[in-house]
C-alpha cells in the first residue's frame, strides 16, 4: 500500500509518506527531522495501533516556514558576556567603537531559531493519523482484488479435484482391462485370485479419494478464513502448504496421463495462490 498526508502551521509545512509491502511481522522504518525525534515512540504506537504486519517505510519530509527562519533568536546570556567583555576593553582602548553587526556574528550570539515543537509534534501525529487511515483503505482495496483471485483459483482446484474424481473409475476399469488383456497372452492362464489381488493392489495404491476429501476440506476452510475480519495471512500461509502437499501426494499416486495433466493444473494454481498470499496480512 501507499498513502501521503500534509499539514502546515506557522513553523511551516510537513508531509508524511507510508510505503507498505509484506513482511513475516511489522518491520518498521522511519526517517524523521530531528524537530520529531522525541516523538518516535508515539509514532510507532500509532502506526502499531493501525498495522499488525509488514514492512513499512515512514518518510516525513520537513520545511520550516520563512516566518520561522528569518526570525532572530539571539542568546541574551551570551550577548551580555559579550557587552560586558567589550565594555572592559573600551575602558582600555578609549573610543573603541561596538558594531552590533559583528556582535551578531560572533559565535554563539545568534542562535538558530527552533519552531514551536509541541505545535508541530501535534500537527504531525494528526497527519500521521490520515495518512495510516489512507495506507489502510490502499490496504484494503488491493486485498479486495487478492481476494477475488483466490477464491477464483478456490473455484479451479475444486473444479480440477471434481475432473479427477470423475475420472477415477475409468482409470480403475482401463488399468483392469489393459492387465487382463496381457494375463490373456499368457500361459498357462493366471490365477484368478491372485489377478483379483493384484487389482485391489493397485486400485489401493492409485486411491487418491483421502487426497481429493483432504482438498475439499481445505478449499472450505480457506474460504471461512477469507470471511475473518482479523489478519488470516498466517492461517492462509498454513493452508497453502497442506493444499500442495495434498496436491503433491495425489500426483505421485497418478497412473493415468489425464490425472496427471489435471494434478498439474492444480499445482500451478496453488502456487499462484501461494505467492499472493504472502501479501496478506
Amino acid at each position: 500500500g501507499y498513502a501521503r498526508s500534509e499539514t502546515a502551521g506557522e513553523w511551516g509545512d510537513l508531509s508524511w509518506e507510508l510505503r507498505s509491502v509484506n513482511h513475516r511481522y511489522l518491520d518498521l522504518h522511519m526517517r524523521l527531522p530531528e524537530e520529531l525525534r522525541t516523538q518516535e515512540a508515539e509514532i510507532r504506537q500509532r502506526v502499531s495501533a493501525h498495522l499488525g504486519r509488514g514492512k513499512i517505510d515512514c518518510v516525513v519530509r520537513l520545511n520550516l516556514g520563512a516566518k520561522q527562519r528569518a526570525r532572530l533568536d539571539v542568546d541574551q546570556e551570551q550577548l551580555k558576556a559579550l557587552a560586558e567583555g567589550c565594555e572592559q576593553v573600551a575602558r582600555v582602548l578609549p573610543g573603541t567603537q561596538l558594531d552590533a553587526l559583528k556582535v551578531l556574528q560572533w559565535p554563539g550570539v545568534l542562535r538558530e531559531a527552533k519552531p514551536d515543537t509541541d505545535a508541530l509534534g501535534e500537527s504531525a501525529l494528526t497527519a500521521l493519523e490520515e495518512a495510516l487511515v489512507n495506507l489502510n483503505q490502499s490496504r484494503a482495496e488491493e486485498g479486495g482484488r487478492l481476494e477475488s483471485m483466490l477464491r477464483e483459483r478456490c473455484a479451479t482446484i475444486a473444479t480440477l479435484a471434481a475432473e479427477i474424481r470423475e475420472r477415477l473409475p475409468q482409470v480403475r476399469d482401463h488399468w483392469r482391462a489393459k492387465l487382463a488383456a496381457r494375463l490373456a497372452d499368457i500361459e498357462p492362464a493366471g490365477d484368478p485370485g491372485r489377478i483379483e489381488q493384484e487389482i485391489v493392489i493397485f486400485a489401493q495404491r492409485m486411491d487418491v479419494d483421502e487426497e481429493l476429501t483432504r482438498l475439499d476440506s481445505h478449499i472450505h476452510e480457506f474460504e471461512k478464513a477469507l470471511q475473518r475480519e482479523e489478519p488470516v495471512g498466517r492461517r492462509l500461509d498454513f493452508l497453502m502448504q497442506e493444499f500442495n502437499r495434498e496436491a503433491n501426494t495425489l500426483a505421485s499416486k497418478s497412473q493415468d496421463p489425464d490425472v496427471t495433466r489435471l494434478g498439474v493444473d492444480m499445482k500451478v494454481a496453488i502456487e499462484q495462490m501461494r505467492e499472493q498470499v504472502q501479501n496478506i496480512e
